[in-house]
């Protein structure tokens, strides 16, 4: 009788264990190839049918023959569809390399999978080692103050953001009820895409989109676009100085992630300082379980927080703490019924 290869024997590895880790270990290799599609834009120059290889390298500008082994390897991920030799066509999967398409993930690949954020992954063992951030040793600056220096990547960052949650954006305007609220505060709010889908759905409502100028500049198009630019106030600004006051309520979506406990004490500190005594704060975050079932889309957010911003995704008493530090009172946790999973922590002045 032949050995069952995927029997356990003494503690060893079955060969469906040996499958799946190799399929782990060579991650890198996919993620990178799919970094040079996104690049070089092949999904959308196949949106209309499919093309041969040596046609897609000329669009592109690249070498034909290994253009097309790159093409052919992600064919293996179902990425693609070699329809005949030479011959490629876009699958499902493949169209969230589109740009065009709603949750695009074009630019967040453009963004995480090129040098600047690609480059501290290869010292996660110092940062494991030291607790120091691998951006920050490896740049020399913080990822924020990157951002300020290269007005390119400032620009990929936001589109990267803004296509990233294109569909959680609808799920935390019908979550959360916004009917007794008459100005809202988007602190951080980026291009504005969340703000447009809570006006959007909410008529009466007015916005204020708070962000950094740099980040904010493309925002009035995106605006205008979803035709709320007149319920909506632009201003430039640091979180860490000063945020509008005295309005109804405020969100920070995605934003206490990025940041060290004492770095989101601070910044929480300074909505403390703007907010009426009736205002509320709304806190919108992937949240890790307590009971150790945390999804993987989490976990991998708080690896990419770990390497690249130096913060992290945290549980509910974490954000419970923190906002007690600040002088605010948690009342409330929404889950916002998107995927991956995020909580809209309500808090109040204390």
């Amino acid at each position: 009788m032949m050995p069952d290869p995927t029997a356990v024997e003494d503690g060893q590895p079955t060969g469906e264990d040996a499958r799946k880790f190799a399929e782990l270990f060579a991650g890198y290799r996919v993620s990178q190839s799919l970094y040079v599609m996104a690049e070089l834009g092949i999904a959308d120059l196949l949106r209309d049918g499919p093309r041969d290889s040596d046609d897609l390298a000329r669009a592109t500008e690249a070498h034909p023959p290994t253009l097309y082994r790159v093409l052919r390897f992600l064919a293996a991920y179902g990425i693609f569809e070699e329809v005949v030799p030479h011959r490629f066509a876009l699958t499902s999967l493949g169209t969230m390399l589109r740009s065009d398409v709603r949750g695009s993930r074009r630019a967040s690949i453009r963004m995480q999978l090129g040098e600047a954020n690609w480059r501290p992954w290869g010292h996660l063992l110092q940062t494991v080692r030291t607790g120091e951030t691998a951006f920050d040793l490896v740049h020399g600056m913080t990822y924020f103050e990157r951002l300020d220096q290269h007005p390119e990547e400032n620009v990929l960052f936001s589109q990267a953001m803004a296509t990233a949650t294109a569909f959680s954006d609808a799920g935390t305007a019908i979550a959360y009820d916004f009917a007794t609220i008459g100005t809202l505060v988007d602190v951080g709010g980026s291009q504005g895409q969340l703000l447009a889908a809570i006006l959007g759905r909410y008529p009466h409502l007015q916005g204020v989109l708070f962000d950094r100028p740099a980040t904010i500049s493309t925002a009035p198009a995106l605006l205008a676009e979803a035709g709320v630019a007149d319920r909506c106030e632009i201003v430039p600004g640091s979180f860490f100085e000063a945020v509008p006051s005295g309005r109804d309520a405020y969100i920070l979506r995605h934003i206490l992630h990025d940041w060290s406990d004492e770095a989101c004490v601070a910044i929480l500190k300074v909505c403390r300082a703007a907010v009426a005594p009736e205002s509320r704060l709304l806190i919108i975050e992937r949240t890790v379980a307590s009971d150790g079932q945390t999804p993987l889309s989490v976990l991998l957010a708080d690896m990419e927080m770990l390497v690249n911003v130096g913060g992290q995704e945290r549980t509910r008493d974490q954000y419970s703490t923190l906002l007690a530090a600040a002088d605010f009172r948690l009342t409330d946790a929404i889950p916002t019924g998107e995927q991956p999973p995020h909580m809209i922590y309500e808090a109040v002045p204390a």
